[in-house]
C-alpha cells in the first residue's frame, strides 16, 4: 500500500477529504517520530508498540574484500505487533 492509497482509505473510512486525511497522517507520523526521538515508547492499542533500542558496536566483514570492519553502535526503531494485529493476518 502506498501513501496515496493509505490517504484514500483513511479519507473514505473517516468520511473526510483526502487533504484532511493527508494532514492527519502527516501529523500522526510526526508525533510518533518526535516521541521516538525522545526515546519514548509509542503504543497504539490493537496495532502495536514502537520502541527505540540501542544496538551495540560490533565487528563485521566486508563481503567484497573480506576485511574486518568496525560497525558503530546506533539506535534502531523496533516494532512489536499487537496480538489483535498478529491474529488478523493469519
Amino acid at each position: 500500500m502506498t501513501k496515496a492509497e493509505l490517504v484514500s482509505a483513511i479519507a473514505k473510512q473517516a468520511g473526510i477529504t483526502k487533504k484532511q486525511a493527508d494532514a492527519a497522517l502527516k501529523a500522526a507520523v510526526s508525533a510518533v517520530s518526535a516521541a521516538l526521538k525522545k526515546g519514548e515508547r509509542v503504543a497504539i492499542p490493537g496495532f502495536g508498540i514502537f520502541t527505540v533500542r540501542q544496538r551495540a558496536a560490533r565487528k563485521g566483514r566486508n563481503p567484497r574484500t573480506g576485511k574486518v570492519i568496525e560497525i558503530p553502535a546506533r539506535k534502531v526503531v523496533v516494532f512489536r505487533p499487537a496480538k489483535d494485529l498478529r491474529e488478523s493476518i493469519k
